[in-house]
Protein backbone atom coordinates (compact mmCIF):
# COMPACT_ATOMS: atom_id res chain seq x y z
CA UNK A 1 0.00 0.00 0.00
CA UNK A 2 1.14 3.30 -0.65
CA UNK A 3 -0.38 7.20 0.23
CA UNK A 4 -1.01 9.15 -2.24
CA UNK A 5 -2.46 12.21 -1.92
CA UNK A 6 -4.27 11.63 1.01
CA UNK A 7 -6.15 8.33 -0.32
CA UNK A 8 -4.78 5.13 0.39
CA UNK A 9 -3.34 3.45 -3.66
CA UNK A 10 -3.83 -0.54 -2.85
CA UNK A 11 -1.69 -2.77 -5.18
CA UNK A 12 -2.90 -6.67 -5.08
CA UNK A 13 0.44 -8.08 -6.97
CA UNK A 14 2.30 -6.08 -4.40
CA UNK A 15 0.36 -6.89 -1.19
CA UNK A 16 0.25 -10.60 -2.03
CA UNK A 17 3.81 -10.71 -2.90
CA UNK A 18 4.90 -9.75 0.45
CA UNK A 19 3.77 -13.02 2.05
CA UNK A 20 4.89 -14.85 -0.92
CA UNK A 21 8.53 -16.19 -1.91
CA UNK A 22 9.96 -14.49 -4.81
CA UNK A 23 9.50 -17.34 -7.18
CA UNK A 24 5.44 -17.72 -5.92
CA UNK A 25 5.33 -13.96 -6.46
CA UNK A 26 6.43 -13.80 -10.26
CA UNK A 27 3.90 -17.41 -10.87
CA UNK A 28 0.96 -15.19 -9.68
CA UNK A 29 2.16 -11.87 -11.58
CA UNK A 30 0.86 -13.90 -15.06
CA UNK A 31 3.69 -11.74 -16.48
CA UNK A 32 6.65 -13.85 -16.13
CA UNK A 33 5.86 -17.35 -17.74
CA UNK A 34 9.31 -17.38 -19.87
CA UNK A 35 11.00 -16.54 -16.76
CA UNK A 36 9.59 -19.03 -13.93
CA UNK A 37 9.74 -22.16 -16.75
CA UNK A 38 13.69 -20.90 -17.32
CA UNK A 39 14.19 -20.29 -13.49
CA UNK A 40 12.77 -24.14 -13.65
CA UNK A 41 14.65 -25.40 -16.31
CA UNK A 42 18.09 -24.12 -14.39
CA UNK A 43 17.31 -25.69 -11.14
CA UNK A 44 17.27 -22.63 -9.24
CA UNK A 45 13.52 -22.82 -8.26
CA UNK A 46 14.78 -24.08 -4.64
CA UNK A 47 17.19 -20.97 -4.57
CA UNK A 48 14.72 -17.98 -4.75
CA UNK A 49 12.29 -19.72 -2.37
CA UNK A 50 15.91 -19.67 -0.32
CA UNK A 51 15.93 -17.24 2.69
CA UNK A 52 17.83 -14.21 0.63
CA UNK A 53 17.36 -11.55 0.69
CA UNK A 54 17.23 -11.29 -3.14
CA UNK A 55 16.87 -8.60 -5.25
CA UNK A 56 15.45 -10.14 -8.84
CA UNK A 57 15.57 -7.82 -11.74
CA UNK A 58 12.76 -9.85 -13.88
CA UNK A 59 12.86 -9.68 -17.29
CA UNK A 60 9.02 -10.13 -18.80
CA UNK A 61 7.91 -12.55 -20.98
CA UNK A 62 7.82 -9.41 -24.11
CA UNK A 63 11.73 -9.10 -22.74
CA UNK A 64 12.25 -12.75 -23.24
CA UNK A 65 10.29 -12.72 -27.12
CA UNK A 66 12.36 -10.26 -28.36
CA UNK A 67 15.48 -12.25 -28.00
CA UNK A 68 16.32 -13.81 -31.76
CA UNK A 69 13.93 -16.29 -32.42
CA UNK A 70 15.33 -19.63 -31.29
CA UNK A 71 17.46 -18.28 -28.23
CA UNK A 72 15.02 -18.89 -25.33
CA UNK A 73 14.16 -22.73 -27.02
CA UNK A 74 17.94 -23.24 -27.31
CA UNK A 75 18.65 -21.95 -23.26
CA UNK A 76 15.74 -24.39 -21.97
CA UNK A 77 17.23 -27.36 -23.73
CA UNK A 78 19.28 -29.66 -20.52
CA UNK A 79 22.76 -29.38 -22.53
CA UNK A 80 22.80 -25.58 -22.30
CA UNK A 81 22.06 -25.24 -18.36
CA UNK A 82 25.08 -23.64 -17.25
CA UNK A 83 24.65 -20.85 -19.83
CA UNK A 84 20.94 -20.69 -18.72
CA UNK A 85 21.73 -20.36 -15.17
CA UNK A 86 24.90 -18.19 -15.70
CA UNK A 87 22.04 -15.49 -17.56
CA UNK A 88 19.38 -15.93 -14.95
CA UNK A 89 22.01 -15.59 -11.55
CA UNK A 90 23.21 -12.27 -13.46
CA UNK A 91 19.48 -10.87 -12.83
CA UNK A 92 20.22 -11.81 -9.15
CA UNK A 93 21.68 -9.24 -6.71
CA UNK A 94 21.84 -11.10 -3.50
CA UNK A 95 20.67 -8.34 -1.14
CA UNK A 96 17.38 -6.39 -1.03
CA UNK A 97 17.37 -3.08 -3.02
CA UNK A 98 14.67 -0.73 -2.81
CA UNK A 99 14.37 1.95 -5.77
CA UNK A 100 14.65 4.53 -2.80
CA UNK A 101 17.88 3.34 -1.52
CA UNK A 102 19.84 4.09 -4.98
CA UNK A 103 17.45 7.11 -6.27
CA UNK A 104 19.48 9.60 -7.85
CA UNK A 105 22.36 7.47 -8.03
CA UNK A 106 24.70 5.63 -10.32
CA UNK A 107 25.91 3.04 -8.81
CA UNK A 108 27.15 -1.53 -8.96
CA UNK A 109 26.01 -4.11 -7.90
CA UNK A 110 27.50 -8.04 -7.33
CA UNK A 111 24.81 -9.93 -9.10
CA UNK A 112 25.14 -13.75 -8.37
CA UNK A 113 26.83 -14.61 -11.24
CA UNK A 114 29.95 -12.76 -10.05
CA UNK A 115 29.39 -9.84 -12.67
CA UNK A 116 28.75 -6.85 -11.09
CA UNK A 117 25.76 -4.83 -12.94
CA UNK A 118 25.69 -1.27 -13.55
CA UNK A 119 22.59 0.60 -12.44
CA UNK A 120 21.83 4.69 -13.03
CA UNK A 121 19.06 5.56 -11.38
CA UNK A 122 19.53 9.77 -11.91
CA UNK A 123 16.46 9.79 -14.35
CA UNK A 124 14.50 6.79 -13.88
CA UNK A 125 16.13 3.26 -13.63
CA UNK A 126 18.37 1.67 -16.08
CA UNK A 127 19.79 -1.81 -15.32
CA UNK A 128 22.58 -3.00 -18.39
CA UNK A 129 20.73 -2.63 -21.39
CA UNK A 130 17.09 -2.96 -19.34
CA UNK A 131 14.92 -0.33 -17.75
CA UNK A 132 12.77 -0.99 -14.86
CA UNK A 133 8.97 -0.66 -16.06
CA UNK A 134 7.80 -1.82 -12.44
CA UNK A 135 10.00 -1.27 -8.88
CA UNK A 136 9.91 -2.58 -5.96
CA UNK A 137 7.39 -5.36 -5.75
CA UNK A 138 8.39 -6.93 -2.35
CA UNK A 139 8.28 -10.79 -1.52
CA UNK A 140 9.42 -12.48 1.61
CA UNK A 141 12.95 -13.13 0.64
CA UNK A 142 13.34 -9.93 -1.34
CA UNK A 143 12.40 -7.50 -3.96
CA UNK A 144 11.19 -8.24 -7.46
CA UNK A 145 12.15 -5.29 -10.36
CA UNK A 146 10.20 -5.44 -13.89
CA UNK A 147 12.30 -4.80 -16.28
CA UNK A 148 12.16 -4.65 -20.63
CA UNK A 149 14.63 -6.97 -21.52
CA UNK A 150 17.11 -9.81 -20.97
CA UNK A 151 20.47 -8.91 -19.65
CA UNK A 152 23.57 -10.70 -21.03
CA UNK A 153 26.46 -11.24 -18.95
CA UNK A 154 29.77 -10.28 -20.18
CA UNK A 155 31.51 -13.18 -21.55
Amino acid sequence: MAMTAGTLAFTPLAAAAQSADIVDTAVSAGSFETLVAAVQAAGLVETLKGEGPFTVFAPTDEAFAALPDGTVETLLQPENKDQLTRILTYHVVPAKVMSSDIAGKRVRAKTVAGPELSIDAMNGVEVENANVVQADIEASNGVIHVIDAVMMPPE
